[in-house]
């Protein structure tokens, strides 16, 4: 049985590991060594079956948004822009600070201390979160046009300063702050937010 482990290891295990190293260290503070040990494969296997080191990150940035960073996702299909903003400001306060898993972002710290070789990867995370910029955008002029949001409001702007607050909040937690001083942050920005005109018709 052991033989055949290096071909027979699972992946979605070995992904999440990944995940988890790059996560807690970096791109760059993740070797290859790092990794084929804590995945327990060889570097053959780790490049049948990931690809490189760069593609290994990033199937694992995928991994992280299907997972700890679904909180995103989910935050959209709230019915108003304020819940919107909650779900997302407290989901990134619980999911920066989760028990047993790295602290912060993985998109936000994920490669911003690199050298010029990482330059593809600082772009890919750029774009992932100009992604998400826009399509808090684009919820936000829905709100707009709903009534949902004050006259007024420019949605871009207001997509922006929700994902500043989201990316200090990870800040924050990657420096020990703990999950209740980030609500405590979360509601002074929510203290600020524009409320609509829906509930006086």
């Amino acid at each position: 049985m052991e033989r055949g482990r290096p071909r027979s290891f699972e992946a979605d295990r070995a992904l999440e590991v990944a995940m988890r190293l790059f996560w807690r260290d970096g791109y760059e503070g993740t070797s290859l060594s790092d990794l084929t040990e804590a995945m327990g494969i060889n570097r053959r296997s780790l490049y049948a079956a990931f690809g490189n080191k760069e593609s290994l990150f990033l199937k694992a940035v995928d991994r992280y948004l299907q997972g700890p960073g679904a909180f995103v996702a989910a935050a959209l299909a709230e019915p108003t822009a304020r819940s919107v903003a909650e779900r997302m400001l407290y989901g990134a306060a619980d999911a920066y600070t989760m028990p047993g898993h790295p602290r912060g972002c993985l998109l936000v710290q994920g490669a911003l201390a690199c050298g010029a070789g990482a330059e593809p990867l600082r772009r890919d995370l750029a774009a992932r979160r100009a992604s998400g910029v826009a399509a808090l955008r684009v919820r936000f002029e829905r709100a707009l046009m709903e009534g949902d949001l004050p006259a007024g409001i420019d949605p871009g702007t207001l997509a922006h300063y929700l994902t500043a607050v989201g990316q200090g909040i990870s800040v924050q937690a990657a420096g020990g702050v703990s999950r209740v001083d980030l609500h405590r942050l979360a509601d002074q920005a929510l203290a600020v937010w524009p409320e609509g005109a829906v509930d006086e018709r």
